[in-house]
């Protein structure tokens, strides 16, 4: 699975080294790793169903899981190429060495997907991991022009407001 939404964040740094801004949200977005999308999206659903808002695993741990699939997402060329690889104590069995792999998304192709959802929460979030000098504005420009042609508008509105931050 892939952690595309913001808390793939936490792929690359610690929570302690991030602003307010990038640390708000108590949802997962996860993308499962399927073969094709009719699958992923099946797969989303089942998590979502397990794991989503108000469910028994949200009362428990404090966080739900929200399953996607490659349509949620606007995200760059090369992006899979570029995934953060997680293996932490966090990914260990109970007492062992870590036995799973996490994948986040690298922080600049997570800021073009904020960037192109455009909502003043991804806004935010992006704008303070450029003030906190935690990504590269310059990366992220040259990665919007990477996003398929069907995104376009949404590359071009995220490109100007990139520009004047």
């Amino acid at each position: 699975m892939i952690v595309v939404g913001s808390q793939s964040i936490l792929g690359s740094f610690d929570e302690t080294q991030l602003p307010a801004d990038a640390t708000m949200s108590i949802e997962v977005d996860i993308l499962p790793i399927a073969d094709d999308n009719d699958e992923t999206a099946r797969l989303a659903d089942v998590i979502e169903g397990i794991a989503g808002e108000f469910s028994p695993f949200e009362e428990l741990h404090g966080f739900s899981i929200d399953g996607v699939d490659m349509s949620t997402s606007v995200l760059p060329d090369g992006w899979r190429d570029r995934l953060v690889k997680v293996r932490n104590a966090n990914t260990a069995a109970p007492g062992g060495a870590p036995v799973f792999t996490g994948w986040c998304l690298d922080k600049e192709d997570l800021c073009v997907a904020k960037l192109c959802a455009f909502r003043e929460k991804d806004q935010n979030f992006v704008a303070a991991l450029i003030r906190a000098g935690l990504v590269d504005r310059e990366i992220i420009a040259e990665r919007l022009g990477t996003v398929p042609v069907k995104d376009r508008a949404a590359t071009k509105r995220a490109a100007a407001w990139l520009e004047v931050l």
